[in-house]
């Protein structure tokens, strides 16, 4: 992925909200509860972490 570096830490952002605001709408209308789905926020800190680091090699 060859997305800037600064606009990846601009999005970064929002999609941790968005994520947050799914979790929230899921503990409302679904039967699981933040409880159980909060390790999805986790999941996607962690791939917004890597996304700038892959596939940069040495050049």
């Amino acid at each position: 992925m060859n997305a800037e570096p600064s606009l990846l830490r601009a999005i970064r952002g929002p999609i941790l909200l968005i994520t947050v605001g799914v979790l929230f709408a899921l503990n409302n209308l679904t039967p699981y509860g933040f409880g159980e789905t909060w390790p999805v926020l986790l999941i996607v800190a962690g791939l917004l972490s890597l996304l700038p680091r892959g596939g940069g090699g040495p050049r």
